[in-house]
């Protein structure tokens, strides 16, 4: 009876221990050691949870609408501008910067790839993210009205 009680105590620890390193995201560089499925435009993500940005360490998250970390890798979208939210021009803004990057939270948990490489003025990555069903996220965010084409004619949401 007690060592069941304890198996059972173990399983559980283990389970908790794994879902607290998944979400922390110090399981994604495993990613790379296990078959992925690849094209031409390299592996994809498998779904899973994509959490937001936030502390100082920064492996695998969301920033805002149109940045993020992939593997301790900062990048950007190449063809959107998202509102921002860590210094936004009004409270709209904010309020649409937040809907966007929670949007983009979502639409990666679903599987993604990043395609691209060159580096912008602030050295991150410039990619595009194409969904697990093969729609560019951008475009998505676009449509959804969440963001705007890149370069832009200025900042739509405080207008």
């Amino acid at each position: 009876m007690i060592r069941d009680a304890v198996s059972v105590a173990t399983v559980f620890a283990v389970m908790v221990g794994v879902g607290v390193a998944r979400e922390q995201g110090w399981l994604d560089h495993l990613d790379r050691l296990l078959p992925t499925q690849s094209q031409s435009t390299g592996p994809r993500s498998a779904a899973r949870y994509i959490p937001l940005c936030s502390g100082s360490v920064r492996v695998t998250c969301v920033v805002d609408g149109d940045t993020g970390w992939e593997a301790g890798t900062k990048w950007r979208m190449t063809s959107i501008d998202a509102p921002e939210v860590s210094k936004p021009g009004c409270a709209a803004e904010k309020s649409m910067g937040d809907r966007a990057t929670r949007r983009l939270q979502s639409l990666m948990s679903g599987g993604y790839s990043l395609q691209g490489g060159g580096l912008d003025r602030y050295g991150r990555r410039l990619v595009s993210v194409t969904l697990a069903n093969g729609r560019d996220a951008g475009e998505v965010l676009m449509a959804e009205g969440l963001a705007q084409r890149w370069p832009n004619s200025g900042n739509k949401w405080c207008g």
